[in-house]
């Protein structure tokens, strides 16, 4: 797995679970503040696709993690 696509899932992941706690129609409603990181994954997404800066793909780089075009 690449980091691309690991940056993907955890972001994905990240979203949907930062949805449900945070929207009181879920069973899983905590608080309504935890749309604020929904938020922050989605402006680190964005940002990211403009400057290249991601650092979950950095920690993963270090980690060992090859990205697409390393294959």
């Amino acid at each position: 797995m690449t980091t691309e696509r690991i940056v993907r899932i955890v972001a994905g992941i990240f979203i949907l679970l930062s949805l449900s706690l945070g929207v009181e129609g879920s069973p899983l409603f905590h608080h309504q503040n935890w749309l604020w990181f929904t938020a922050f994954v989605g402006f680190n997404l964005l940002q990211s696709g403009f400057t290249q800066f991601c650092p979950l793909e950095m920690i993963l780089k270090k980690l060992g993690v090859k990205s697409s075009c390393q294959q």
